[in-house]
């Protein structure tokens, strides 16, 4: 029951995500090449602070149960 609730979040969740694709599209249309590089720089940035997070609470996770 509970993977079929996920299942469902996670995709409507990722239909509403798929809404700033246009908007973003057209700016880097009209921008040039610097505003896409401006773009992409901050993609980037957003996607790599998530994994940091999830790396160093797996490792004071790991830390931690090594300890006891």
């Amino acid at each position: 029951m509970q993977r079929k609730f996920l299942l469902l979040a996670v995709l409507f969740i990722s239909l509403d995500s798929f809404g700033q694709c246009a908007m973003c599209r057209a700016v880097v249309e009209q921008g040039g090449e610097e505003v896409a590089e401006g773009i992409n720089s901050g993609i980037v940035y957003l996607m790599a602070f998530p994994y940091l997070l999830i790396t160093v609470a797996l490792f004071l996770f790991y830390r931690s149960w090594k300890k006891s």
